[in-house]
């Protein structure tokens, strides 16, 4: 009866979610009101503003809650703007370009077997790879920093890498009833025990007296960081969370342009929004009381470092741009950037401080708003030019799965 009753609300939750209550209905208003189109796009748009308000109200009680709402409802409704589509017509249009792709695979190969010079140009000589590059990018040091950017996840990361003993490594390190002792001033919002802290520890490898912050702040546009100590290769290690809640999905759904402004870039830059103003707040409390100055001056032969994983990959390059000019050492790490960070002119800028790495056919690297409208065109042609029920094509992908 129970699991009825969870089944029941799942329904009900994806009604309301998937129900579009404008429908098909053609909007024909005056002259007075503005194109029809431009009427449709914001009564949509208020329509998954009050979606976003009922399912997310815990968000909209941060400080940029409702400007994230606005914009990523905007995002969604221009996305999904002149389409009538439900799931079940996506599934068939997700399955038919699938088997498009494999077609059009098979094809590309026969034509490369025919003609071997014309196939794609690609090396795998680690040594031609990074013949132009600065020294310090290479694939160990990568492997070395990697896990300075998981520390940043904090207790939930541990327990997804050792599953089974996740439990015990933290109880090692985690500070019993730390709410009640003195509070602590390198660490801000962890919980009663310090998991986070103690998680930071067990992933970096790293003793107490080398943390030097630990901020797991989470608001909209506001994200965890650490400040850690890296004896072995002499750097200080800023690294930055990347996406672990709804409210960082929302800072990544907020992905139209805004300008971009570092020095040694174009004035005419432009980032992820979200990402843009994610940068500025951390950069914001990093020099709240000179705190980064201050560990800079004290390790003065230190490189200053910052690295992260998904979206603290991207707001890691970004801080980096604006860091570089009072750092010209600095360095990034970034792990599985989301695309649609940075315009290209900017973008080939940061190759000579950022180092990017990315594993196989990652998509979140591949996805961004013109991927999506892409995928969106895609499926609304090949569902066009498909004359078969959408039942059998899904069937048939079932099967074949």
């Amino acid at each position: 009866m129970i699991l009825n009753w969870i089944v029941f609300g799942l329904i009900i939750f994806g009604f309301a979610i998937v129900y579009n209550p404008l429908g098909t209905k053609k909007y024909r208003d005056s002259q007075e009101n503005g194109p029809t189109e431009t009427t449709l796009h914001k009564k949509v748009s208020k329509m998954w503003i009050k979606r976003f308000r009922w399912v997310f109200c815990c968000i909209r009680k941060d400080e940029y809650g409702q400007e994230a709402f606005m914009q990523v409802a905007s995002l969604l409704s221009a996305l999904f703007r002149g389409t009538d589509l439900v799931p079940s017509d996506i599934m068939a249009g997700a399955i038919l370009m699938r088997v498009r792709q494999k077609r059009e695979t098979r094809e590309m190969r026969r034509i490369r077997m025919l003609n071997p010079d014309d196939g794609p140009r690609y090396s795998t000589d680690i040594s031609r790879l990074f013949s132009t590059s600065p020294s310090w990018m290479t694939i160990p040091n990568a492997r070395h920093m990697l896990r300075f950017a998981l520390a940043s996840y904090g207790w939930p990361m541990v327990c997804y890498l050792k599953c089974c003993s996740g439990c015990f490594k933290l109880l090692r390190n985690v500070t019993c009833c730390g709410c009640c002792r003195s509070r602590s001033d390198i660490v801000d919002d962890d919980n009663c025990c310090l998991c986070h802290f103690g998680a930071v520890m067990e992933i970096s490898r790293l003793r107490p007296d080398d943390i030097v912050h630990v901020n797991m702040k989470n608001h909209i546009f506001e994200l965890p960081y650490c400040i850690l100590l890296d004896h072995k290769k002499k750097q200080i290690v800023i690294s930055v969370r990347g996406s672990l809640s709804f409210r960082d999905v929302f800072t990544d759904l907020t992905a139209d342009a805004s300008e971009f402004h570092a020095h040694g870039f174009p004035a005419c830059s432009m980032a992820h929004r979200g990402m843009n103003i994610g940068a500025e707040k951390l950069l914001d409390r990093l020099q709240e009381g000179n705190l980064l100055d201050r560990v800079c001056n004290t390790y003065a032969d230190y490189t200053l470092t910052l690295t992260g994983h998904s979206l603290g990959g991207g707001v890691s390059i970004l801080i980096g741009a604006k860091l570089r000019e009072k750092y010209p050492d600095l360095r990034v790490y970034a792990f599985a950037t989301p695309a649609g960070l940075l315009s290209r002119e900017a973008a080939r800028i940061t190759e000579s401080f950022a180092f990017t790495v990315g594993v196989g056919d990652d998509f979140v690297m591949r996805l961004c708003v013109e991927s999506v409208e892409n995928i969106r065109t895609n499926v609304i042609e090949t569902l066009r030019a498909c004359k078969l029920p959408k039942v059998i094509n899904i069937d048939c992908g079932v099967i074949d799965a």
